[in-house]
């Protein structure tokens, strides 16, 4: 799902007035809301390391139209919501080849992550478990050398393979491959890791659209009350 920039900035104004602050994936999952009295928190996701999330200009600097740009220039005027954000990503690392590493360190730099979206985005529900575990495993194997986050993992179209133990741990050609975490599409909004509904291995995600379990759908019913997030003491 691609999201216009002027849209992106709507969305992080909103989310800001309505008290989100963000936190990673990894705090997520440890409950570790380092949040302000009265916030709520929120992970804001990038799937397909497509180059209008990460795209650097002619001099090198970070485009400001970019989604990390974007992100940045938010920050910048909100300094209590900084540009932290996860990006699963596929092997192509929003284009520029040089310059990989440089925005891996920036997203880490500012708390971010980037993790596992599968080599080739396939539907895994068709491939062979072979197939499965080359998919997962090639994109360990793309973000070990950067200090990436391949452990967690966005499943490609929200799809699950038949074999759905390859998502907690496999073997393959004498190595072990173990997954932390694994996010979904869609259509709804996470339950918190001390919750009984709440499965690490089928994470649920709103996507950034209008109509019916969008983004500004569920802001719509919070705002109305329909739903209350979680809020810091």
């Amino acid at each position: 799902m691609e999201r216009a920039p002027n849209l992106l900035r709507r969305d992080l104004e909103r989310l800001y007035k309505l008290g989100f602050r963000p936190i990673n994936v990894k705090e997520f999952l440890a409950g570790r809301f380092e949040l302000p009295p009265g916030a709520s928190p929120v992970v804001l996701t990038f799937d397909d390391a497509n180059p209008s999330q990460v795209r650097f200009d002619a001099e090198g600097k970070l485009d400001p139209e970019c989604g990390l740009g974007i992100l940045e220039e938010f920050s910048k005027s909100h300094p209590d919501f900084p540009p932290k954000a996860t990006f699963f990503v596929l092997p192509e690392l929003w284009g520029q080849p040089a310059d990989r590493a440089k925005k891996i360190e920036m997203i880490k730099a500012w708390g971010g992550e980037v993790a596992n979206h599968t080599v080739t985005h396939p539907n895994l529900g068709r491939l062979t478990d072979q197939r499965v575990k080359e998919e997962i495993a090639g994109s360990f194997k793309l973000l070990e050398p950067f200090g990436g986050n391949p452990e967690l993992l966005a499943l490609p179209l929200g799809i699950s393979p038949k074999n759905k133990s390859l998502l907690k741990s496999f073997e393959l050609q004498g190595k072990n491959y173990n997954l932390d975490a694994v996010f979904l599409v869609g259509a709804n909004p996470a339950p918190p890791p001390t919750s009984a509904k709440f499965d690490r291995y089928r994470i649920p995600r709103i996507q950034a659209c209008e109509g019916p379990f969008g983004l500004d759908d569920w802001l719509d019913k919070l705002e109305t009350g329909q739903v209350k997030p979680y809020v810091a003491p």
